[in-house]
C-alpha cells in the first residue's frame, strides 16, 4: 500500500517542485521576479476572456494528446498527429463547405470526414510498419511534411481556396454545420465541441480499461511475442491502434473550426500535434492526467501575455513548458527506480527469512 501511494503521489509532487525551481531560475536569469511573474499569470486568468480561452484551447490540446496516448499504449510514437489533423481539417472544411445538409446531420458529416481522413493518413505508417518494418517515427515525420504540402496545394485559389481580404481559405461552411457554443457574456463563449473532448476522454478510458480490446492492445505493446503466443494478432493491433489514433487526431481542429472560424485559412494555428505529445507525457496517458496537462499548457499559453506587464518576455513560457515536461519525465523515472529497489529489498528479505526457517 505504501509503495502504491508513493508511486502515485510522489512523482507529481516532485515534478511540481522541480518545475517551479527550474522556472524560477529561468525567470531570475531573464531579470524577472518569479513571485511577481507567477502572480501576474494567475491574475490574468480573471481578466477578459482568458479563462474561456484556456478551456477552449485546452480541449484542442486534449484531443491531440489523446491521439498520441492511444499510440503510446501500444508503444507506438505517433508523431504524425500534426499532419493528420491538418489534412483532416482542410479536407473536412472543403467537404463541409461543398454540401448543403440539415443541421446536426451537416455537423456529423464534417466530423466523420475529419475522422476518416485522419485515420486514412495514419494508416500509411501503420501499413509500412507491419509490412516492411518501417519505424513509425520516421514515416510519420515525413508524412507531416507531405500533409503540409497537400494542404498548401488544396488551399490555392486555382483549387479550392477563396481569397477573402488578404487571406486564403476554404469555402465557408453553411450555418447548418456550425456548433453553437455556451455564451458567458463578456467572459467569452465556450466551444460547443468541448463536449466532444470530454466524450473522447470517457471513451478512451472505457476502451483501454474496460474492454478486451484495450487489454490486448496494451499487451501487444508490452510484448508482441507474448501477445502472439496468447492468441493476439500483434500486427492487427498496430494497425487498429494507428487508425484510432489518426481518427482522434482528425478531430483536433473541429472545436475551433465548427465553433468559431467555419473555414480553414492560411493562418490556422499549427503545432497542436507536437503539443499533444508533451501533454500526453504530462498526463501519463491517463485521461484525467491528460486533462490537467492540457489545461496547464493552455494556461501557460494564454496567461503569458501578462508577463510583459512585469518586464518579463512572454517567450519565457516556452522554457517553463519544457521544464515541466522534463520534470515530469525525470520524476516518474526516479520514483520508478526507488519503488523497484524497495520491492527488490522486500523480496530479498522474504527470501532470507524463508532460508532461515528452512535451516
Amino acid at each position: 500500500m505504501k509503495l502504491n501511494a508513493r508511486a502515485v503521489l510522489l512523482p507529481p509532487l516532485l515534478a511540481i517542485i522541480a518545475a517551479l525551481l527550474l522556472c524560477s531560475i529561468a525567470l531570475m536569469i531573464s531579470g524577472g521576479n518569479p513571485l511577481e511573474a507567477f502572480g501576474a499569470m494567475i491574475a490574468q486568468v480573471g481578466r477578459g476572456t482568458t479563462a474561456v480561452d484556456i478551456v477552449n484551447t485546452g480541449s484542442t490540446y486534449y484531443l491531440a494528446a489523446l491521439a498520441v496516448a492511444i499510440g503510446f499504449q501500444m508503444k507506438l510514437f505517433n508523431i504524425g498527429v500534426e499532419g493528420q489533423y491538418k489534412l483532416a481539417a482542410i479536407v473536412a472544411m472543403i467537404a463541409g463547405g461543398a454540401v448543403a445538409l440539415p443541421p446536426v446531420l451537416h455537423t456529423l458529416f464534417i466530423l466523420v470526414v475529419a475522422a476518416l481522413v485522419g485515420a486514412m493518413w495514419a494508416a500509411i505508417p501503420a501499413i509500412l510498419k507491419i509490412t516492411r518494418g518501417v519505424n513509425e517515427v520516421i514515416s510519420t515525420i515525413m508524412l507531416n511534411w507531405i500533409a503540409t504540402g497537400i494542404a498548401a496545394y488544396l488551399i490555392q485559389q486555382s483549387v479550392f481556396g477563396e481569397l477573402r481580404g488578404n487571406n486564403l481559405g476554404t469555402p465557408v461552411v453553411a450555418e447548418s454545420g456550425w456548433v453553437p457554443g455556451i455564451s458567458l457574456g463578456g467572459a467569452g463563449t465556450i466551444f460547443g465541441l468541448v463536449v466532444l473532448a470530454v466524450l473522447a476522454g470517457v471513451g478512451y478510458w472505457v476502451l483501454m480499461n474496460r474492454t478486451r480490446f484495450g487489454f490486448e492492445l496494451r499487451a501487444s505493446g508490452e510484448s508482441a511475442t507474448a501477445a502472439t503466443a496468447g492468441g493476439v494478432n500483434a500486427k492487427k493491433m498496430v494497425l487498429v491502434a494507428m487508425l484510432l489514433s489518426g481518427a482522434t487526431a482528425g478531430l483536433v481542429a473541429m472545436p475551433e473550426l465548427l465553433g468559431r472560424d467555419y473555414t480553414y485559412t492560411l493562418n490556422f494555428p499549427a503545432a497542436y500535434g507536437f503539443t499533444g505529445i508533451a501533454v500526453a507525457l504530462l498526463g501519463r496517458n491517463h485521461p484525467v492526467g491528460i486533462a490537467f496537462g492540457a489545461l496547464l499548457w493552455a494556461f501557460l499559453d494564454k496567461s503569458s501575455v501578462a508577463l510583459e506587464n512585469v518586464g518579463v518576455p512572454k517567450e519565457i513560457v516556452t522554457i517553463m513548458q519544457g521544464s515541466i515536461v522534463l520534470s515530469v519525465v525525470v520524476a516518474y523515472e526516479v520514483v520508478r527506480r526507488i519503488t523497484l529497489a524497495a520491492e527488490q529489498r522486500k523480496v530479498g528479505q522474504q527470501l532470507g527469512t524463508t532460508d532461515e526457517v528452512a535451516a
